[in-house]
């Protein structure tokens, strides 16, 4: 009963319309901006890759790194395996689509953020529900923002990460779904309420290696296989567009599951990424636009195409019809998942392959589970802006320990089931709202650009943009802004999270 009406929302949120909408708007935002993501692919990484650094002796890289973090996840490995089963290898050629419209997406929504964030006890807090609030005017569609990912990401997107965990664990090594929601909550419990700097410390330094690793490993299992790599891009491109005559019967799917994956792995447009890119100190917003912008590419383009690649070229997938019938089937009995990228690896690196990928999964998934909470209590603390009530805060604490537990022993098909509706919920909320801010995120851009041919380190002054109610911004000086940026960001996801 449950499945079934979990389906039925998701067929509501999950229409048509939105994927048109996630597709649409990438375009125009992209057309628009005259395709920044093309045009400043130079300055993404000139930015990412800055050498100075605040007092505290963090560079922007190692800022990025922290929330790249929180955007690698399970929507990378299981995420892809999922998409290419529902979707056909089709849906690949989708998901990369929707990174390169995405970056603009992602550009705008981190911009918007970073012109509308707020000091609040002594840390940066933005996103969503403060630009609609105060670029829009529109307080009552800021709590229905601020509500619905209080509910999405501190109940129902948890649960992914956390099944996926359990899934690659059991596979490489035997371990009860049961004793991981044990563990997990308990260390989860840990982290949320206190004693995390330590413990984000280490996330801050292993994932991104984890991250490399990742992709070196995928590269080794593409170099082995060299010879069909040609013939894998050739049967993702021909099946992305119905012209693979063993996939043309699933064209829609694979546009609907490259979309909603690619979504739910980069994040662009659908409101997260800005509450992390809100908390950087940067002298003018769209440097933290275009940083996040890339971090897009790196998530999809980088990670997400490591796994497809090693399960196409390796024949370890499945695909299925929307009735259930298999259309093609390279790995009989492995549910659809991490299973895939576990069997791929596995066979061709025998006794390293599976636990590698549950490792690799436990670290992204995991600090991706924390960078939920971040979310979530981001929006609980604009809520408490409003209407005080510290034990929110509690609550959330208790829902997402209880999340990560019902999303470990439950069904991938149900887990990743609610967490879609998580993703869509969110995603058409935040969508209309940067569609009628994009302009406060374009005259930043334009600023910006003019401050860099005039040989200027950019900084930013929304009076003289006429962009009202960016109070942090307001009457500060050049000398000011600038010794402010490059903060340490590890540091206030750190303390953001300990309070």
């Amino acid at each position: 009963m449950m499945n079934e009406f979990v389906a039925v929302v998701n067929g509501i949120i999950w229409s048509k319309a939105l994927i048109a909408l996630c597709l649409g708007v990438g375009l125009y935002f992209s057309i628009r901006s005259r395709f920044l993501q093309l045009r400043h692919v130079r300055e993404m990484i000139r930015l990412m890759f800055d050498g100075k650094s605040s007092d505290s002796g963090v560079s922007s890289f190692q800022a990025l790194t922290m929330t790249l973090a929180g955007r690698v996840g399970t929507g990378n490995i299981a995420g892809v395996a999922t998409a290419i089963t529902f979707g056909g290898p089709g849906a690949v050629f989708w998901m990369w689509m929707v990174a390169f419209l995405g970056a603009s997406s992602a550009f705008v929504e981190s911009t918007l953020g970073q012109v509308y964030k707020e000091k609040i006890n002594g840390q940066y807090r933005g996103g969503p529900a403060f630009y609609i609030e105060k670029g829009l005017g529109m307080k009552w569609y800021a709590w229905i923002f601020a509500i619905a990912t209080i509910f999405a990401t501190g109940l129902l997107l948890p649960g992914v990460q956390a099944n996926s965990i359990a899934s690659s664990l059991e596979t490489a090594v035997g371990i009860s779904p049961n004793v991981t929601a044990g563990v997990l909550a308990v260390v989860l419990g840990f982290i949320i309420f206190g004693g995390v700097k330590r413990i984000a410390t280490f996330a801050e330094i292993v994932v991104p290696f984890m991250a490399l690793g990742y992709i070196i490993v995928a590269c080794v299992v593409i170099a082995l296989n060299i010879e069909q790599l040609p013939v894998v891009l050739k049967l993702i491109v021909k099946s992305a567009f119905g012209a693979e005559a063993a996939y043309g019967a699933i064209l829609g799917l694979a546009i609907e599951w490259g979309v909603k994956r690619g979504v739910y792995s980069n994040e662009a447009g659908q409101g997260t990424g800005p509450h992390a890119s809100s908390a950087a100190a940067v002298s003018h917003p769209a440097k933290q636009g275009l940083v996040q912008g890339f971090s897009v590419y790196v998530d999809t383009l980088f990670v997400c195409s490591a796994t497809a690649f090693m399960l196409l070229i390796t024949g370890q997938y499945n695909v299925q019809a929307a009735d259930g019938q298999a259309i093609y089937t390279g790995v009989a009995g492995v549910a659809a998942g991490p299973g895939y990228v576990q069997t791929a690896l596995e066979n061709v690196m025998p006794g390293f392959g599976s636990i590698f990928v549950a490792v690799a999964l436990l670290f992204f998934a995991f600090t991706t589970i924390v960078a939920y909470y971040y979310i979530a209590e981001t929006n609980i603390a604009y809520i408490n802006r409003t209407v005080s009530r510290p034990w929110l805060g509690f609550l959330l604490k208790i829902g997402i320990m209880a999340a990560v537990v019902y999303g470990t022993v439950k069904t991938a098909d149900l887990a990743w089931a609610l967490g879609d509706i998580g993703v869509g919920l969110m995603a058409w909320l935040n969508i209309i709202a940067i569609i009628l801010l994009h302009k406060t995120a374009f005259k930043c851009l334009r600023d910006y650009e003019a401050q860099k041919a005039a040989g200027k380190d950019p900084v930013f002054h929304p009076e003289k943009l006429g962009i009202k109610n960016a109070h942090y911004w307001e009457g500060k000086t050049d000398e000011e802004l600038l010794s402010s940026s490059l903060t340490n960001l590890a540091e206030q996801d750190t303390k953001r999270v300990e309070s």
